[in-house]
């Protein structure tokens, strides 16, 4: 049994305002969403890219505020294409100055106020489609979700630029939302049925300091699960659905309010609801200091990390109902590991951090961000992952299986349900916020991304500039700038790839072990200006196995490399790589590629593959002697995966035991 987590001292996460970011492998990233992820997506939501899908998410909010004729177009959560657009711009801004970005910005956040209606209420589906239906449906029409969006884009904004205009349509909502829920005679007793409000409050009352909203995140994950909201609402309109003429049909888990959020032990339902469920309940739990519920916290936690994510970080491995399944039920090529789920993960991870900083919450972050989540982009930030497969054949996904029809062999322009370029983009382009915390004279280091950072230790100015060689190298410094001495432990996690790690301090070794706890290194002294520490990660090619229970990855192995997840693609191994056997006993040697993502390391083996020649034209045969051709096979990082055309790929490949 896990020791109950103790509020000793608070830990708070460095503000990426006090972060720099330099770095060789992630500023290229943030430097894509500057120069061409947020001007695409732009376009996009403004209907201007040709040959993507619709999405008039700006037309809508131009309509609803009287600028425009017509009528509401796309899901019901529409608005939220403009939210985290606004909250990727606000990060941009808020580390590089761009009048002309702004400018745009301020001019879309006019056109939202115009549309706000008096009381406060905003969501242009239901100002300009169904206003009689307003706060009828919430177990469908995600209108607190889009709410939430919009306040967290509002106080993204107000951080970046001192700018009070968004900052205050969504407090005049978040009111609104307040007068309309509650248990008071005449209040909605009830949540939406796609949680985000949950986290999206606190950040408001962070923001503004006022109670009030603290007290209503509070409310919704409080009264989850506690009632049948849903069915009641749903009688109350005849169980009709906003999304077909049908009648709705309901079930709990999907929604996670099959029981209270404190007695839920497994992770039910549509994935990212669940991740954005547990953030908000972190963030209550740190707040109020509610013991049962940091508990709860970290049972869910616990539950999705060790039981149903996957080696990329990715979560949510049903189509139907985009949703976890039951435990070690990973499938690899049904998967459906939505970006937007791994982003939610990261969320999740990054709070459960401000509970206790054990390095397992960091592992699964970074875990998460090299794999599945810049595997959701194509290098050239224009073209999207919706789903994110551990194993492709394009026959299956172009063809009459509809099992798979979720999956994607290419990355896509753009999609109706637009959820995951926009919230790709607000993560990378606040990236600085996940690296550093603090907890009294403690400095905690959780990503290995080059910059600087500067904090304030005891009255002194300390800048701590990091340098990092990964993920090709694992070779990481610290070296740190001091207005005085001062007493500070340097807390630097030791991740979980690195079995063998050496830490030199001024040239000095540590002894690791010695100093580890809860996976992290605890440099302790008295700190100089001119000091550095000096990190050696084992950067070993790993062959990976699944707990024995996976029956997907029985008899398979994958290569990890670092935090770096490969795969093998048809593009350097030809086809039919379900044939292709890699021996236990094959030497992996890593060679530098200049021509993939501006230079990888790739892994070369020899393997062997079936001869399929060998095979008679029956579907079924009895003493087949299977012929073995030896095979160079190439394994290249998991993100890289289709950006070279079409064809199969695959994580998890067969073992050739000798």
């Amino acid at each position: 049994m896990t020791a109950p987590i103790q509020l000793t001292k608070p830990i708070q996460f460095i503000p990426m305002k006090q972060v720099n970011i330099v770095d060789p492998f992630w500023s290229q990233y943030i430097q894509l969403v500057r120069d061409v992820v947020v001007p695409y997506q732009w376009e996009a939501i403004n209907d201007r890219v040709e040959g993507a899908e619709r999405s008039h998410a700006v037309q809508n909010f131009k309509i609803a505020a009287g600028l425009a004729e017509g009528e509401f177009y796309g899901f019901v959560f529409q608005d939220t294409d403009v939210a985290k657009w606004l909250e990727a711009v606000a990060y941009l801004l808020c580390k590089e100055p761009n009048a002309e970005l702004e400018a745009i910005a301020d001019d879309m956040i006019s056109i939202i106020e115009k549309a706000q209606q008096a009381t406060g209420y905003l969501n242009t589906y239901f100002i300009i489609k169904e206003p009689q239906l307003r706060w009828k449906n919430l177990t469908e029409a995600h209108e607190l979700y889009t709410a939430g969006h919009m306040i967290e884009a509002g106080v993204a904004y107000y951080q970046a630029t001192g700018k009070r205009q968004l900052l205050d349509i969504v407090s005049r909502m978040a009111d609104d939302i307040g007068h309309v829920f509650g248990d008071a005679e005449g209040q909605i007793q009830g949540y939406d049925g796609h949680q985000e409000i949950e986290l999206a409050l606190v950040k408001l009352y962070h923001t503004t300091g006022e109670d009030q909203y603290l007290q209503l995140s509070k409310y919704f994950i409080d009264k989850r699960g506690t009632n049948k909201f849903f069915v009641e609402e749903a009688e109350k309109r005849d169980w009709s659905s906003i999304w077909h003429k049908g009648r709705i049909q309901i079930d709990p888990e999907y929604f996670q309010v099959h029981k209270p959020v404190r007695e839920q032990d497994v992770a039910v339902g549509h994935a990212v609801r669940v991740v954005y469920m547990l953030a908000g309940m972190i963030d209550i739990a740190k707040e109020t200091k509610d013991a049962s519920l940091i508990e709860a916290s970290r049972t869910l936690w616990n539950n999705i990390v060790h039981k149903q994510m996957y080696i990329t970080g990715g979560i949510g491995s049903m189509v139907h109902g985009e949703a976890f399944s039951v435990d070690y039920d990973l499938p690899n090529d049904t998967v459906y590991s939505e970006t937007c789920a791994s982003i939610g993960l990261i969320f999740a991870a990054q709070r459960m951090l401000q509970l206790e900083t054990k390095s397992e919450y960091a592992d699964v972050m970074e875990r998460a961000l090299y794999n599945t989540v810049i595997s959701g982009m194509s290098l050239d930030g224009k073209h999207f992952f919706y789903v994110n497969p551990l194993e492709v054949q394009p026959e299956q996904c172009n063809g009459h299986n509809k099992n798979y029809n979720h999956v994607k062999p290419v990355r896509q322009e753009w999609f109706g349900c637009a959820c995951c370029p926009p919230n790709l983009a607000r993560l990378l382009a606040s990236l600085g916020d996940y690296m550093y915390s603090v907890s009294g004279n403690t400095v905690y280091s959780h990503l290995f991304i080059g910059g600087t950072t500067e904090l304030n230790i005891d009255g002194s100015i300390v800048t701590l500039k990091q340098a990092s060689d990964l993920p090709w190298s694992g070779v990481v410094k610290y070296e740190l700038t001091t207005t005085a001495q001062v007493e500070m432990t340097l807390a630097i996690r030791i991740p979980n790839w690195s079995p063998q790690t050496t830490i030199l301090v001024n040239g000095k070794e540590l002894q690791v072990a010695e100093i580890t706890e809860d996976g992290y290194a605890m440099i302790k002294r008295q700190w100089q200006t001119g000091d550095i520490v000096e990190l050696n990660f084992d950067m070993s090619i790993k062959r990976m196995k699944s707990h024995p229970k996976v029956k997907a990855n029985a008899g398979k192995v994958a290569l990890q490399r670092g935090p770096i997840v490969y795969c093998i693609e048809e593009a350097d191994n030809g086809k039919l790589l379900q044939q292709v056997k890699l021996p236990s006993d094959a030497n992996l040697t890593l060679k530098f590629n200049n021509d993939l993502a501006d230079g990888v390391y790739t892994i070369e083996a020899e393997g062997v593959s079936i001869n399929a020649q060998a095979w008679s034209d029956q579907l079924y045969a009895a003493d087949v002697a299977f012929e073995e051709t030896p095979i160079a096979l190439t394994f290249i990082p998991y993100y890289t995966w289709a950006n070279r055309g079409e064809g199969e790929m695959m994580v998890w490949v067969n073992e050739l035991v000798k």
